[in-house]
């Protein structure tokens, strides 16, 4: 058996109104937003009193901030399983792209509050704090790019790909992908068919290879 990982151990190690507290509160900023959200609200879906959210967190910006980090890091977390599973081994650059695409994208109906969460971010942005919104972003969407970076680069070093910047290659990548789905899908909120999922990712991957594959690789 693996070891477990940090972040599992840590929220694991909670205490149970903590959880029930941040569980609560990802539910509500995602269904309310972050303005319109209350720390009372919270208090009451989490079955505790607004006195016992303040013990545990300082006020609404450091709750928001807590759960949006801790969602972000559960993602991240699942997006280097999905980047293991498929990308350390190459047997076909294409279909084994094909393959991480399709399930990074599926990965997004795993986490519906935290996607939730991640739209109340993208409607509010000029709302939220910028401290907490830089936060997430370097804990969520950044940390996940850079994770691809390297797996892209050991590709090319096996002479797979050509590319001489990683990083932009593996932004190229999700946005041809990832992004896409996103996107079109408002964060899995209108599911669109899984042969119109497919299609986009597979359409994505073939153009990423015309930019970046060898001969033996291009579409």
């Amino acid at each position: 058996m693996g070891m477990e990982p940090a972040a599992a151990r840590a929220r694991r190690g909670m205490p149970e109104k903590r959880r029930a507290i941040a569980q609560a509160a990802r539910a509500v900023f995602g269904r309310e937003g972050y303005s319109r959200a209350s720390v009372d609200t919270i208090a009451v879906e989490a079955g505790v009193s607004k006195r016992t959210v303040y013990n545990h967190f300082t006020d609404k910006e450091q709750l928001f901030q807590a759960v949006a980090l801790e969602g972000a890091e559960q993602v991240t977390e699942a997006v280097g399983e999905i980047l293991e599973r498929h990308l350390r081994k190459i047997l076909d650059v294409r279909e084994d792209l094909i393959a991480f695409g399709l399930e990074r994208v599926a990965a997004v109906t795993a986490f519906p509050d935290h996607f939730a969460l991640v739209r109340t971010i993208e409607a509010e942005v000029t709302r939220i704090p910028p401290v907490v919104l830089e936060a997430w972003k370097e804990v969520g969407p950044l940390s996940s790019h850079k994770k691809l970076a390297p797996y892209l680069r050991r590709i090319a070093d096996r002479g797979l790909l050509v590319l001489d910047d990683a990083e932009r290659a593996a932004n190229h990548f999700n946005l041809l992908t990832i992004t896409d789905v996103n996107q079109r899908t408002f964060y899995g909120a209108l599911p669109l068919p899984e042969s119109e999922t497919a299609d986009i990712v597979i359409d994505g991957v073939d153009t990423f290879l015309r930019l970046y594959g060898t001969g033996a690789t291009k579409a």
